[in-house]
C-alpha cells in the first residue's frame, strides 16, 4: 500500500505543479498586490511546500520502514488538505464566473479590471488533483495504521 500511496502523491504533485505553473506564468504572484487573484501566495506557496515535504518524508518512509516517518507524512498531509480546501473555496466563485451562462471566458474579472490567474486552471485537472489527493490521504492513514501492509 505505500507504493500505492507513492504513485497516488506522485500523480498529484504532477498536477499540483501544472496548476502552479498555471498560477505563476498567469501572473498570480504579481496579482497579489492589485487583490486580483483570490489565491494568497502564502496558502499557496504553503500548500506546495508542505505536499513537497511530506512526498519526501514518505520516499525515506518507503525506502527504510519507520513507521514514524509514516504517521510524520501522515501528519504533514493534514495541513496540506486544510490549504487546499482553502484554495478550492476560493477557487469556485472564480471558476463560476467563467462558466457563467452568456459570460466570455474573460468575463467578470478581478479587481482592477484584471482577470484572476487561477480562471485560468482546467477543471479537470483542478478535479483530478483534488481525487488523488483524497486517496493519498487515504491510502498514508491506512499504510500508518499498518492495514494492507507495508
Amino acid at each position: 500500500m505505500d507504493i500505492a500511496a507513492l504513485i497516488t502523491w506522485v500523480i498529484t504533485a504532477l498536477g499540483g505543479f501544472y496548476l502552479l505553473g498555471t498560477w505563476i506564468q498567469r501572473g498570480g504572484i504579481r496579482q497579489q498586490q492589485t487583490g486580483a487573484s483570490h489565491l494568497p501566495a502564502p496558502v499557496v506557496f504553503g500548500h506546495f511546500a508542505l505536499a513537497a515535504i511530506g512526498l519526501v518524508v514518505w520516499i525515506i518512509y518507503v525506502v527504510t520502514d519507520k513507521s514514524a516517518l509514516a504517521w510524520a507524512s501522515f501528519g504533514l498531509l493534514l495541513p496540506v488538505a486544510l490549504l487546499g480546501f482553502v484554495m478550492l473555496a476560493r477557487w469556485i466563485p472564480v471558476h463560476r464566473d467563467r462558466t457563467a451562462v452568456g459570460a466570455p471566458a474573460a468575463a467578470a474579472p478581478g479587481a482592477g479590471g484584471t482577470v484572476p490567474a487561477e480562471r485560468h486552471f482546467p477543471i479537470a485537472v483542478v478535479l483530478a488533483h483534488g481525487l488523488f489527493a483524497v486517496a493519498t490521504l487515504i491510502l498514508v492513514l491506512l499504510t500508518a495504521l499498518g492495514i494492507g501492509g507495508s
